[in-house]
């Protein structure tokens, strides 16, 4: 089996999403991707997110679900970080910096109290496609994957989203989200932008974008249901997770 075959087994059969992106799988691109994936593996090096969970984010969120998509741009390449969905970590990592500011956001917009873990996993759920532009990484390396293909596997992505649904709300934060983004028909969707929640930039327009209550106004508007953007306290999803 190619390594192209065995990572198009990784995206659940029934999402909505193989029926769009299968023939990725065969595209030169992706043949190159899977097989730098593969030696790298090979190699004895540790690449995260686990490749179960490398397209967590179109499993948990299927196509026809989608109502907002946050874009990211890497996964973090801690230990026991990334599992598959942009911003997120798992329930028992403490919130990265930019979380930890998207979490602020969330209480000044809609005076939701900042959970006590950082997994977005119930969101991804509910319809918010967490899309990192890069799904994997090495261990200790950011950014060590970027233009070997997953760019373009992304892109596409988002412009199946952009041909074959009406009215989704687009977040793109900071400038890579926002050329990302280019693509998305304005005239069929919501797009906000604003600056990066990072501690670096999120003074700069991310506080009081009001971004969550924006899409949800928008969702509203279109008749659709929206995004609750509470989380579970952290023992609930630590439970869940154990089935994972």
């Amino acid at each position: 089996m190619h390594p192209a075959e065995a990572l198009a087994q990784q995206l659940q059969p029934g999402c909505g999403w193989d029926q769009w992106l299968a023939d990725e799988f065969r595209q030169s691109y992706m043949l190159a991707l899977a097989e730098f994936l593969a030696a790298e593996e090979q190699a004895g090096k540790v690449l995260f997110p686990p490749s179960h969970l490398c397209f967590n984010a179109l499993n948990s969120t299927p196509l026809d679900k989608v109502s907002v998509v946050i874009l990211g741009q890497d996964p973090y390449h801690g230990p026991g970080q990334a599992h598959g969905l942009c911003f997120s970590v798992r329930p028992d990592v403490p919130p990265p910096p930019s979380l930890v500011n998207i979490f602020r956001e969330i209480e000044t917009d809609l005076g939701i109290r900042p959970p006590d873990h950082g997994c977005l996993q119930p969101w991804a759920e509910q319809g918010v496609l967490l899309l990192n532009s890069v799904l994997t990484v090495e261990q200790g390396n950011a950014g060590a994957h970027q233009n070997k293909g997953w760019e373009t596997f992304t892109d596409r992505v988002i412009e199946t989203i952009n041909q074959h649904r009406e009215g989704v709300v687009f977040l793109l934060w900071g400038s890579y989200a926002r050329k990302k983004g280019r693509i998305i028909d304005r005239n069929r969707h919501l797009v906000l932008e604003g600056p990066h929640p990072s501690p670096l930039s999120a003074y700069r327009g991310f506080f009081g974008c009001r971004h969550f209550s924006r899409a949800n106004e928008w969702l509203e508007q279109q008749g659709r249901p929206t995004v609750d953007w509470r989380l579970p306290d952290k023992a609930s999803l630590i439970a869940s997770y154990k089935k994972n």
